[in-house]
């Protein structure tokens, strides 16, 4: 019985082994969720141009935005878990998202396979020209002048930057309204146009900030950017305790093959590692996260997850 047990475990190995030699076999949707013009969109496709590349596959990014990153769940979770639908999230929608959310039908931290962190981004504090505050100082002084008169957008309801801003806000003493949209391209746009006074920018208004459109004041991430050596970030500043939340990542249905999560794993762990991609992530304000494995992934999904399930009622972010 024990050997036969183990003739049995061996067969299994190998046709794991196979199947992930085979995959993908047919083009691979990655369901974005969230709005096209975001950094989890624009990471996506940077990172699906070069696995289409070394896979021979087309990775096609379809963009389901909405319902606090739920819409893009149930795209993902349509059809069998063969490895040919993959989600592409931001952290703050699998581990930030439901505790807010609270839909009883889907549980992402079940429901899908962490396979691998990919980006991690500072957050940047921008306004629009026309916002009466040059620096950091100002900027504060005014809000906290105005109490609850200013308002800001984020990419949507318990997103990463929509709870920094929530820290950001109750560290420094000041209030504002929140406005969410579906998406940080979106919430930049209104940005733009001053409908907002002010933003906590995963990266996509970078390029504004270059061309004047924007005023950059300050960083919430561990050190200062490159190209803006004279802004400082909010620790420096003494705002302390707030960060920019979970990294992007790729999630796979549960009951994906363990071996096509792997290999998935494997070969964006390569990409990651090529100084080209990295580059072309600091162009959209984010750092390319060291490899770590679907378990070493999972856990810090798990953990994440039970900290935001305590932190939000602290901050009163709800739904």
């Amino acid at each position: 019985m024990s050997r036969l047990f183990a003739a049995m475990l061996a067969a299994l190995s190998l046709a794991g082994a196979a199947q992930a030699q085979q995959w993908p076999s047919a083009p691979v949707r990655v369901i974005v969720n969230v709005a096209a013009g975001g950094v989890a969109d624009v990471t996506m496709r940077v990172l699906g141009a070069r696995l289409a590349e070394n896979l021979g596959q087309p990775f096609i990014v379809e963009n389901r935005a909405g319902g606090d990153g739920y819409i893009g769940f149930e795209a993902a979770l349509r059809g069998e878990p063969d490895g040919l639908t993959l989600l592409y999230s931001p952290g703050s929608s699998i581990m930030i998202s439901p505790h807010l959310v609270k839909r009883s039908d889907i549980d992402p931290v079940k429901a899908f396979i962490p396979v691998i962190p990919t980006a991690q981004g500072s957050l940047y504090l921008v306004t629009h020209p026309a916002f009466p505050a040059t620096n950091l100082a100002e900027f504060l002084a005014h809000a906290r002048a105005h109490p609850g008169k200013l308002n800001y957008g984020t990419p949507g309801n318990g997103t990463s930057p929509h709870v920094a801003t929530a820290l950001f806000s109750r560290e420094a003493k000041f209030t504002a309204q929140h406005i969410p949209y579906k998406g940080a391209g979106p919430a930049l746009k209104d940005l733009l146009g001053a409908v907002t006074d002010f933003l906590l920018d995963p990266g996509v208004g970078l390029p504004q900030v270059k061309g004047g459109k924007l005023r950059l004041l300050a960083i919430v991430g561990p050190k200062r950017h490159p190209d803006y050596p004279s802004v400082p970030t909010l620790e420096e500043s003494g705002v302390k305790g707030v960060d920019s939340g979970p990294p992007f990542g790729f999630y796979a249905p549960t009951g994906t093959s363990r071996a096509v999560v792997e290999r998935l794993n494997r070969e964006v762990a390569k990409i990651l590692q090529e100084p080209a991609i990295r580059e072309r992530f600091a162009i959209s304000g984010v750092d390319a996260v060291e490899p770590v494995t679907p378990e070493a992934f999972g856990a810090y999904v798990r953990a994440q997850s039970e900290r935001y399930a305590k932190l939000l009622p602290e901050l009163g972010v709800t739904q």
